[in-house]
């Protein structure tokens, strides 16, 4: 399953296997980096031994949890559920998209064991499909995950700002809320990010790792108080009252255009695999790093879910909150205190914070991964990895620079939000369709498939199956305007973003893309042997 590109950067280098932990790795990853024909380049960032790689089971799930920020979306990205059917919409679409995610988690971690390898979805996609088309495929694959990448980390800083915009409306009643505002805050957070993953890259994992005790002991820190202090609402309004503010007069329309809230807090558990070269045993431990992760977020996220859901209010109150957002009034009623409610709102703006410390080391891997294969312009400058920190630098920069751009349309649409995390899911999703579909393909022929240490045997065609169908109901709705009626002010425009952005790429890539794109290149053409050469 290696890459058959012909193409060869550096000489052939012979390993000799019995010399594979000398050089800092598993036999399995040196093994897993020479299958795939690729170079170790995230290796010398530790001083007391440069060999190693810096992530391991406990930080990589730490990092997975962290990013993936489960309970903490399903209280910021509430709204459009809220408009369409409620709790009711919130809940059971949780349940849909915990059973999506986990089966999609599960499809690529098994691609993850096959090809533990930073280009994730792109790199799977060009093993699995047809030899004429997995090129192309590959290409569009990459180009939709770079961007979805950095759509995702503009959504989590755009969170950022609009959230302290709402904790400045709620202590202070005459400040003017102005988007403008957010997106300068925007750009504060970005600043954040970019330091913790270059000033601070030599500590990020333990970084990760205190985020996790974070995510966990926030999680309750914000559970209790709704729990314990909040009226409490009845069961048939939160199980059983669907209630369709938005105006659809289609029930089951509604409910699936309200999945996007119950998608965002599940966007981004393929960050792991593109931290696969800088991962001890990686072939073992992404994979399970994914699926632990969307167990325990999910569980995390369903029990917010139904505690947010009986502390509600009055629906449309909290709704038209002028924080505008509906969990800071939720937590004001639950507390009737502004101190309450500001320490519980900045627990979400810290742990989103260090979600997004994540989101920008996923994106600059994938950015950095794609560049490698020469799938971006100016792939020469993006794929460069500093020595001295063994870091991607300039990709980070790239990926900081470009959200820092998509982030201005908050200063001008009414519909920013919905606009920018559609465009997270369209970008994601239709990436990680595109390599399950080709998995599909590949199950129903019969053909031979070289499979990882984790794979799932006899239940991987269904899984597969469960994971294509819930991946494209979510993109297809994701694109419908969130309420009625439908105006050039409540537009859905991440339509027209994906759209346009992928057209974009495709002019790119026939221009020159197609001159230079060969699918992932061989960067050091290794042969294992089992003795040294006489």
């Amino acid at each position: 399953m290696a890459s058959h590109n012909s193409e060869i950067k550096e000489d052939v280098i012979e390993i000799v296997t019995e010399d594979f932990d000398k050089v800092g790795y598993t036999k399995a990853d040196e093994a897993d980096m020479a299958k795939q024909n690729k170079k170790q380049q995230f290796h010398r960032y530790f001083v007391s031994d440069p060999s190693k790689r810096r992530f391991n089971f406990v930080t990589l799930l730490s990092f997975t949890a962290a990013t993936l920020a489960t309970w903490e979306a399903s209280l910021i990205a509430n709204t459009t559920a809220m408009f369409n059917g409620g709790p009711v919409t919130l809940i059971y679409g949780f349940i849909f998209c915990w059973i999506g995610a986990l089966t999609t988690a599960a499809s690529l971690a098994e691609m993850a064991s096959m090809a533990p390898t930073s280009g994730g979805q792109y790199h799977w996609v060009f093993m699995l499909a047809p030899p004429r088309y997995s090129v192309f495929l590959s290409w569009i694959t990459g180009w939709s995950a770079v961007l979805g990448w950095i759509a995702n980390l503009t959504a989590g800083v755009w969170f950022i700002g609009t959230m302290i915009q709402g904790l400045l409306v709620l202590n202070y009643p005459s400040y003017v809320y102005e988007r403008w505002h957010g997106t300068l805050i925007l750009f504060a957070a970005l600043l954040c990010c970019v330091i913790v993953n270059t000033l601070l890259g030599r500590i990020f994992p333990r970084v990760e790792t205190f985020a996790l005790v974070l995510h966990i002991a926030g999680f309750f820190a914000i559970l209790i108080p709704l729990v314990v202090l909040a009226p409490k609402g009845s069961p048939s309004s939160v199980f059983v009252q669907f209630t369709d503010i938005a105006g659809w007069d289609s029930i089951g329309l509604a409910w699936f255009i309200g999945l996007i809230s119950s998608n965002l807090p599940f966007v981004g558990f393929d960050g792991p695999c593109h931290l696969a070269e800088e991962v001890r045993n990686a072939s073992i431990v992404v994979p399970w790093a994914m699926i632990s992760t969307i167990l325990l977020n999910g569980a995390l996220g369903f029990a917010t879910c139904i505690a947010f859901s009986f502390a509600l209010g009055d629906l449309q109150t909290d709704l038209t909150s002028p924080t505008e957002y509906d969990f800071i009034q939720v937590f004001f009623g639950a507390t009737n205190s502004h101190a309450g409610s500001s320490v519980m709102t900045a627990i979400l703006i810290a742990l989103v914070t260090c979600a997004s410390f994540g989101f920008l080391a996923s994106a600059s891997r994938q950015t950095w991964a794609f560049a490698r294969d020469k799938g971006l312009p100016f792939s020469g400058f993006l794929s460069h990895v500093d020595k001295r920190t063994a870091l991607p630098l300039r990709s980070i920069g790239f990926c900081a620079i470009v959200s820092a751009i998509i982030g201005l349309i908050n200063i001008g649409s009414t519909v920013a939000f919905n606009a920018i995390v559609s465009l997270t899911i369209a970008g994601l999703f239709v990436s990680y369709l595109t390599a399950i579909v080709l998995m599909i393909l590949k199950r129903v022929k019969r053909e031979p498939i070289d499979f990882g240490p984790w794979s799932l045997g006899w239940a991987g065609l269904p899984i597969n199956l469960i994971a294509a169908c819930t991946l494209l109901i979510s993109v297809v709705f994701s694109f419908f305007p969130p309420a009625t009626p439908v105006n050039l002010r409540t537009m859905n425009w991440s339509c027209l973003m994906w759209g346009g952005s992928t057209l974009i790429g495709l002019a790119y890539y026939a221009v020159r893309g197609r001159k230079i794109y060969h699918g992932p290149i061989v960067e050091k053409a290794i042969v294992l042997t089992e003795k040294p050469s006489a």
